[in-house]
């Protein structure tokens, strides 16, 4: 039998956050993780096709092996670039 380690799976999105803190099997994957959380039955939104995964702000993928206290933190597409949005700003200010 492995030894168990205790994970956190993190979302959020405008209108509620959550953190979900849970044991399960050392060998375990992201993917494996983020289904035995149950997160994606909280929010409906959750699409792990398209949503960015990172442990601690470093991008990872589902097939991932976790350690002990890692936080999945699922990342929401940005509404807008900030980038895109710096420029437009300095343009308007040039005028």
């Amino acid at each position: 039998m492995s030894d168990l380690i205790t994970l956190e799976v993190a979302y959020g999105d405008p209108t509620k956050q959550m953190i979900i803190s849970f044991e399960a099997p050392s060998d375990i994957s992201v993917k494996e993780a983020i289904a035995l959380s149950g997160i994606k039955e909280k929010f409906n939104n959750i699409d792990l096709t398209k949503n960015r995964l990172g442990i601690f702000g470093k991008l990872i993928s589902l097939d991932a092996k976790l350690r002990h206290k890692d936080r999945i933190e699922i990342y929401r597409p940005l509404i807008a670039d900030p980038k895109e949005n710096r420029r437009k700003k300095a343009a308007s200010s040039k005028k």
